[in-house]
C-alpha cells in the first residue's frame, strides 16, 4: 500500500548537508517527493511503498554531524499523481515573524577536508579555506536566513566551475555547502609587514601554478595591495620564518583576529604582554593536535573530548613542570596558575601553521606550540576587519596576515574548564568560562509554561563585565557570544551591533525588556532606550536572582529553588553592594534569606583593584589589634595611604556596605601577601587558590547569626582566623577554602529547613574557583542537599541575561 507523509522539523537543520542527507536515503529507498528549506524549518514530503516509508522514518538515528533536531511532526497527506523522483525545492525566501530555522555555530575543520588539504594531488591543498556541508564557518558569515550563499559573506566569490559541480550535485557533501571555494575562485591569504618596509620583499619558492599567480595578482589590483606583500599559501611558510625569530603576528581567523608568537620565546611573550598591556593574566596556547598538547600539559579524558569537539573551544589543563614532560612551557605563559589554557586548530589557516609542508613549506619549520590570544588592545573588543587590525594593532604587531573574506559578526573563543578526574579527592565538574565561537547561536530549550506563544520575545540586557545579551524566541534562548565590558565606548558599540544583527538573523521583535536593577550600567541605559522607544514594558532584576534563574534556566526548572549566589558584586534592593547572598527564587517571585556579614569598601572601585584596601575594611571588622600589616611592608605607596583610607571608614566616606564573597577572597589575598593590587579580574582569587598547601586538614570556622531577619554568615570571623595564620599563606589558604565549604553548606542547610526547599542553585562567578566547585557539591549532598551546578553556561555575569530572560519569560506568561 502506497502512503504519503508529510514531516516539519525544527532545530539545525539548515545549512549542514540535511537535505542532501534527505535526499539520498529517499533515493536508496525509491521514495518520491521533496525536502526544502522553508521559515517553518525543514519540510518534508515524501510518498512510498510503507515498508520503505517505515525505514524511512528511522532517518533521525543517523542525522549528519552537525544536524539537531529540536522538534518533529508527521502526518499523513493524500497521495500525489504523477511524481517519479525525489527532488531538493529551493528556499523559501523572505521574513516571517517567529520562524524556527537555527543557524549552526562556526565548527571545525572534519577529517574529510583535511585529507583534501593534506593531498597534493587534490586542487585543495594546502587552501586555507576548505570546507563542505560538515564543517567550516557559519555564524560568523551569515547575514540573515534563509542560511544560503547570497546571504553570506562568500556572496561576492563566484564560484568555478568545478566548485559549481560540487554544490549542486546532492550526493557530494559540498552540495549547497555555502562557504564552498577552492583556490581558483574563493578568499586569499596575503602577509604583510607593519613595520620593516620591505622586509618580506626576499623571493619564496612558488608552487602555485600560473593561472593562480594570475589569480593572486588581480586580487591584489583589487584588494590595493602594495608589491612587498606574498600572496597565497607561500605566505605561511614566510610567517613561521618570522614567528622563529621572535616577531609577533596578527592572525586573521573566524570571528576576528589573534596576537601569535612563538609560545617557547620567552622573550616574543614578554614583549606581547608588554604591548599589549598584559602583565599577568594568562595566554591561551594552541597546538597542532592532543599528542602535542599533552608534552606539555595533562590532557584527561574530558579536556581530550573538549579539545576534539567540533566547537574547538579553549581548555584550561594543568601545566607540566619541570620533569614531568618533555615539553616545559615558559612559566610567564600563565605566571598566576598552575594551569594553561590549550587549544587545537579551529580553522583550515590554523591547520596550515602546523603543517607548513602542505603550503609548500618544510615541516621542520613548523614551531610546536603558538601563543594565541585575542586580536584587540587592552579593554577592546577583538579587531574584526583588515583596515581596523592596522590601525589598533599597529603598535602590537610586527606582521599581518590578512584574508579577504569579511566576517560579518566579532566571535572571540570560548573557554572551558574540563570535568575533572582525581582519585579518592573530590571532582569539579566541566564549567563553561566563556561561551563564544563553536556554540553561539545554539539555543537554550526554556522550562515549560502554558499559554506561551511562537512569537514571544524578550530581550535580556545582561550585566556590564563579561556581559552578553539574550533574545528569547518562542520557548528558545539565544545567548549572544561574549561580548566583555560594556562600561567601555568600544564594547557598547559591539553589543549593539551583535544586537541588530541577532536579532535580524532571528528575525524577532521583543515584547518585554528586562535589565539589571543598577540604573548606571550602559546595557541598563541600552534597554531602558528599546523599552521607551518601542513602547514596551520594562523591568528591573536584582543581579544575583538573575544568576539563580540562569541555573533554573539551564536545568529546567520550574519551582521555587534556593540560591547560593557567590560573586564579585551586584546592586542589591538596599542600595548595598551585594554578592554573598542565599535567595529563595520562584517564578515571578524571590526573596533574601541570607547574606554574608556587611563590611565596608574604602573606595568603591578603587577597593576592588587594590584588594588591600578591602583588606583593611575586615581588618576592622574583625576588630583585630592595631599591628602592622602585611601590605603595608615594604610599599611606602601603600603607608602613605592607609592612614587616609582608615579615616574613610571613620568618617564614612565613599566607602560602600558590601556582602561580596570576590572581595572577601581578595582580602584574604592580601592578607596572605599574594596581591595587593590587581591587573585582571579575579587575578587575587586565583593566587589565593593556588596557593592551599594540600596536606593541611584544619578548616576555619564560619559562624552564623541571625540579624535584621536575615541569616548571616560573620566572614569577619573567618577572616579573624586567617589573620592568625597570615604568615603561613598555604595552611591559610587551604583552611580558609575548607572552612568555606563548610560553612556555606551548613548556612544553605539551616535555610532549607526553614523554607522547605532542599534543591539548591551555585553560581556567581566565585565559582569559577575548582576547589569550591568541587568540594561545595559534595559537602552540600552530603548535608541531604542537592545542588545544581552550571556547566553550558558560565557561573558568572555571561549567564546573567540568561536568567533575565527566563524571568522575563515568566512574565510574558502571566
Amino acid at each position: 500500500m502506497r502512503t504519503r507523509h508529510i514531516y516539519i522539523l525544527t532545530g539545525q537543520v539548515q545549512g549542514v548537508g540535511f537535505r542532501p542527507f534527505i535526499y539520498r536515503e529517499a533515493a536508496r529507498l525509491r521514495l518520491t517527493g521533496f525536502v526544502g528549506n522553508t521559515p517553518e524549518g525543514v519540510r518534508i514530503e515524501v510518498q512510498g511503498e510503507e515498508n520503505a516509508l517505515l525505514l524511512f522514518s528511522r532517518f533521525s538515528e543517523h542525522l549528519p554531524p552537525l544536524a539537531r533536531i529540536a522538534s518533529l511532526t508527521r502526518r499523513d497527506a493524500p497521495l500525489l499523481e504523477g511524481e517519479d523522483s525525489f527532488r531538493i525545492e529551493e528556499s523559501s525566501a523572505g521574513k516571517h515573524r517567529g520562524h524556527s530555522v537555527l543557524v549552526s555555530p562556526d565548527v571545525a575543520p572534519c577529517s574529510d577536508c583535511l585529507d583534501d588539504m593534506a593531498d597534493p594531488e587534490n586542487r585543495r591543498f594546502g587552501y586555507a579555506f576548505t570546507n563542505c556541508t560538515n564543517c567550516g564557518p557559519r555564524y560568523t558569515i551569515t547575514r540573515s536566513i534563509p542560511y544560503d550563499r547570497p546571504v553570506t559573506s562568500m556572496a561576492c566569490f563566484p564560484m568555478c566551475g568545478p566548485c559549481a559541480e560540487e554544490y549542486h550535485n546532492p550526493a557530494d557533501r559540498r552540495f549547497h555547502a555555502q562557504p564552498d571555494a577552492c583556490p581558483d575562485c574563493g578568499p586569499v591569504l596575503w602577509l604583510e609587514d607593519g613595520r620593516y618596509e620591505n622586509e618580506l620583499n626576499a623571493p619564496l619558492p612558488q608552487t602555485e601554478s600560473p593561472a593562480l599567480a594570475a589569480v593572486y595578482e588581480k586580487r591584489r589590483k583589487l584588494c590595493g595591495l602594495a608589491d612587498g606583500v606574498i600572496m597565497g599559501k607561500a605566505a605561511i611558510p614566510a610567517l613561521l620564518a618570522e614567528l622563529g625569530k621572535g616577531r609577533i603576528a596578527a592572525v586573521r581567523g573566524l570571528g576576528g583576529f589573534h596576537l601569535v608568537c612563538d609560545a617557547h620565546n620567552e622573550s616574543a611573550v614578554a614583549e606581547l604582554r608588554r604591548r599589549k598591556a598584559r602583565p599577568h593574566k594568562a595566554l591561551a596556547v594552541m597546538a597542532a593536535d592532543v599528542e602535542s598538547a599533552s608534552r606539555f600539559a595533562h590532557i584527561g579524558r574530558g579536556a581530550r573530548d573538549l579539545l576534539l569537539s567540533p566547537a574547538r573551544p579553549i581548555v584550561i589543563c594543568p601545566r607540566k613542570r619541570a620533569g614531568e614532560g618533555e615539553d616545559v612551557l615558559p612559566a610567564l605563559l600563565a605566571p598566576d596558575s598552575a594551569s594553561i589554557g590549550i587549544m587545537l586548530p579551529s580553522t583550515p589557516l590554523h591547520h596550515l601553521l602546523f603543517h607548513p609542508e602542505w603550503a609548500g613549506g618544510n615541516k621542520e619549520d613548523a614551531l610546536s606550540a603558538l601563543v594565541m590570544t585575542s586580536g584587540n588592545p587592552h579593554g577592546a573588543p577583538i579587531c574584526l576587519g583588515n583596515r581596523e587590525a592596522k590601525k589598533r594593532l599597529g603598535d602590537m604587531a610586527d606582521l599581518f596576515l590578512f584574508h579577504d573574506r569579511d566576517i560579518l559578526v566579532r566571535v572571540d573563543d570560548s573557554v572551558v574548564f574540563p570535568g575533572e578526574e582525581k582519585e579518592h579527592a573530590p571532582c569539579a565538574p566541566e564549567l563553561m568560562v566563556r561561551r563564544a565561537r563553536g556554540f553561539v547561536p545554539t539555543p537554550l530549550s526554556l522550562p515549560p509554561r502554558p499559554a506561551r506563544e511562537a512569537g514571544d520575545c524578550v530581550f535580556a540586557a545582561g550585566a556590564e563585565l563579561k556581559h552578553t545579551f539574550c533574545l528569547t524566541r518562542g520557548a528558545e534562548a539565544f545567548v549572544s557570544q561574549h561580548i566583555g565590558d560594556v562600561s567601555r565606548a568600544e564594547h557598547l558599540a559591539f553589543f549593539e551591533e551583535t544586537l541588530r544583527h541577532l536579532t535580524g538573523l532571528l528575525e524577532v521583535e521583543p515584547g518585554l525588556v528586562v535589565r539589571d536593577l543598577h540604573p548606571d550600567f550602559l546595557s541598563s541605559r541600552l534597554a531602558d532606550d528599546v523599552a521607551q522607544r518601542h513602547g514596551l514594558r520594562e523591568l528591573f532584576l536584582q543581579h544575583h536572582v538573575a544568576h539563580v534563574c540562569a541555573v533554573m534556566a539551564e536545568h529546567g526548572l520550574t519551582g521555587p529553588v534556593l540560591g547560593l549566589a557567590l560573586d564579585g558584586s551586584g546592586l542589591g534592593d538596599d542600595d548595598t553592594v551585594w554578592g554573598g547572598e542565599l535567595l529563595l527564587v520562584r517564578p515571578g517571585a524571590w526573596q533574601r534569606l541570607g547574606r554574608f556579614s556587611p563590611f565596608l569598601l574604602p573606595g568603591g572601585e578603587a577597593a576592588i583593584r587594590s584588594p588591600w584596601r578591602t583588606a583593611e575594611a575586615l581588618w576592622r571588622a574583625a576588630d583585630l589589634p592595631d599591628r602592622p600589616r602585611p601590605w603595608l611592608e615594604g610599599s611606602p605607596e601603600r603607608a602613605r595611604l592607609a592612614p587616609m583610607v582608615r579615616e574613610m571608614m571613620t568618617q564614612g566616606i565613599n566607602c560602600p556596605k558590601t556582602s561580596s564573597c570576590g572581595r572577601l577572597f581578595d582580602a584574604v589575598a592580601a592578607l596572605c601577601g599574594l596581591c595587593f593590587d590587581i591587573t585582571y579580574e579575579g587575578q587575587a582569587a586565583v593566587r589565593l587558590e593556588e596557593a592551599q598547601d594540600a596536606s593541611e586538614q584544619g578548616a576555619y570556622d564560619l559562624p552564623l547569626i541571625e540579624r535584621d531577619g536575615l541569616l548571616e554568615a560573620d566572614v569577619a570571623a573567618l577572616f579573624r582566623h586567617a589573620a592568625n595564620d597570615c604568615r603561613h599563606p598555604g595552611r591559610a589558604a587551604r583552611r580558609f577554602h575548607d572552612g568555606l565549604v563548610r560553612g556555606l553548606a551548613r548556612w544553605a542547610r539551616l535555610a532549607a529547613d526553614g523554607c522547605g526547599i532542599s534543591t539548591v542553585a551555585l553560581c556567581g562567578g566565585v565559582f569559577n574557583n575548582r576547589t569550591l566547585l568541587a568540594c561545595l557539591p559534595e559537602e552540600m549532598r552530603r548535608l541531604g542537599l542537592t545542588p545544581l551546578v552550571p556547566r553550558r553556561f558560565p557561573a558568572g555575569d555571561g549567564a546573567v541575561s540568561l536568567g533575565q530572560a527566563l524571568w522575563g519569560d515568566w512574565f510574558l506568561g502571566a
